[in-house]
């Protein structure tokens, strides 16, 4: 499976391929979905009741299929859904192991949506995005330098009255921890001034179009395939997840600071084309021990991840909004391998 969705004013696109043997109701759940994320007002431009869903979806290429179904094809074994390079990465300056300054980030967007969602913050409408700037002294993080917050609102709150005291004090203070606050630390909150009209309406989205979001926010390297819209036989998803999960159990075991993996897949093909280990000079072991530990206790194909991680389960929803990585409760998170690497 490999679906697209396009939002724009009025209309919801999705289009791709699927093979299933079930009856998809695209329109109900294109609806359901616009409704839950909070396009509920009919005034901002895009409402889940009267957006006009359009499908264009059919059934997979068979000469796709042919090299992803096991059994069919040049090779007997379940092989990669599509060619290319995924990158996982890892390290050690939050408990999550992922870089400070997305973790950041994407911790003042979930405040944020609770807030609206609890009626907290009267003013605030779906559309909204966050940015963090951290400063570093010998690769430490030591103070966040700036944040940026960008969030829809409601035409009759006022900037400086309602807007800014509330998002400063109530959820950048709230989220940041202070010891990363100083008196130079840079607040801008909506810095264009208004931000009435947003979501579809205003800004025309595309699955992925914000693939840094969903992995590390620029630390590390991305191979530039999405991850949304595709079930887990396409290894720009699942090879990732996998990438990841090496990574942050080589940094875990203690055996870097900093781990970047790299995995590279031909279409059709199981075994990896490569597997790269990079530790930036953070390694306790040379980067070839640790690659030849990465063959020895982590499952490459695509079958053996698909099994290993649990994927074919309907685990993906929340990954859309709140990022793929440094959520605890996804199974390419865990750290179960520490003791083999050790």
């Amino acid at each position: 499976m490999a679906v697209e969705t396009l939002v724009t004013t009025g209309l919801a696109l999705v289009a791709g391929e699927i093979t299933t043997q079930k009856y998809c109701d695209f329109d109900t759940v294109a609806r359901q979905t616009i409704e839950e994320i909070g396009y509920i007002h009919p005034d901002i431009g895009f409402h889940y009741d009267d957006v006009a869903v359009l499908p264009a979806v059919h059934g997979q290429s068979k000469d796709i299929a042919q090299g992803v179904d096991e059994g069919k094809g040049l090779h007997s074994d379940q092989g990669a859904g599509d060619q290319g390079m995924m990158f996982g990465f890892a390290c050690n300056e939050t408990p999550e192991y992922m870089p400070l300054a997305i973790l950041l980030a994407r911790k003042l967007v979930d405040e944020l949506a609770r807030a609206r969602e609890s009626s907290e913050m009267y003013f605030l409408r779906p559309d909204g995005k966050s940015q963090v700037t951290v400063e570093y002294e010998d690769g430490v993080p030591t103070r966040v330098d700036t944040v940026v917050i960008s969030t829809q609102h409601t035409p009759e709150a006022d900037l400086e009255k309602d807007i800014k005291p509330k998002i400063i004090n109530e959820l950048i203070r709230k989220v940041v921890p202070g010891e990363f606050l100083d008196d130079k630390t840079v607040f801008h909150v909506n810095p264009t001034g208004k931000f009435v009209k947003g979501g579809p309406a205003a800004d025309t989205g595309l699955t992925g179009r914000k693939i840094i979001v969903d992995t590390y926010g620029g630390r590390g390297r991305h191979g530039g395939g999405a991850f949304s819209g595709k079930d887990p036989s396409k290894v720009d998803r699942s090879a990732a997840y996998m990438a990841r999960y090496i990574a942050k159990n080589i940094v875990a075991a203690g055996l870097a600071d900093i781990c970047e993996v790299q995995l590279s897949y031909a279409i059709g093909i199981a075994e990896p084309c490569s597997v790269l280990v990079d530790t930036q000079g953070t390694g306790k072991k040379p980067e070839p021990e640790l690659e030849k530990l990465v063959r020895q206790h982590f499952p490459l194909t695509p079958k053996e991840i698909i099994e290993a991680l649990n994927l074919r389960r309907p685990i993906y929803l929340d990954t859309a909004r709140n990022g793929h990585f440094g959520r605890p409760d996804l199974s390419w998170e865990y750290t179960d391998k520490v003791d083999d690497l050790r």
